[in-house]
């Protein structure tokens, strides 16, 4: 988000690897002392002496983001990150992802973006713009 956006605060740092190639990052990561634990479709990486998460991507729709993506200013440093596009795309993947006690339950992400929306007092933005805030009332 802060490629797209003023510097928010997180402590997550989320990171589309080459598929083939995050054993390999998992396996430097322990050498250098830090904590790995690995999930179905991702990897964290952190030191304890750390707040700080870094989240491998292992879900393989991630991979087509890798030439999509762009280099831009963050916090000083030029980075390779994400098309706006296809952060969007992931912040859906994760919003349609989560597990819910029932599916049915489960509100349409058009309805879901509508009400984050409102709730941050600016229901006349775009899914692309309200993206840009880095703003919303569910995080």
């Amino acid at each position: 988000m802060n490629a797209y956006a003023e510097p928010v605060v997180s402590l997550d740092l989320d990171l589309v690897v080459v598929s083939d190639r995050i054993g390999d990052l998992a396996d430097a990561a322990r050498a250098a002392g830090m904590k790995v634990e690995e999930f179905e479709h991702s990897v964290i990486l952190w030191i304890t002496a750390s707040d700080l998460r870094v989240r491998l991507q292992k879900d393989p729709r991630y991979q087509a983001f890798l030439p999509r993506a762009v280099v831009r200013p963050v916090l000083g440093y030029k980075l390779s990150v994400a098309c706006l596009e296809d952060v969007l795309q992931g912040k859906v993947w994760a919003y349609s992802d989560r597990p819910t006690a029932d599916a049915s339950q489960r509100r349409p992400i058009s309805t879901a973006l509508e009400d984050d929306r409102r709730s941050c007092g600016r229901a006349d933005r775009t899914p692309a713009a309200f993206l840009l805030t880095g703003r919303s009332a569910r995080g």
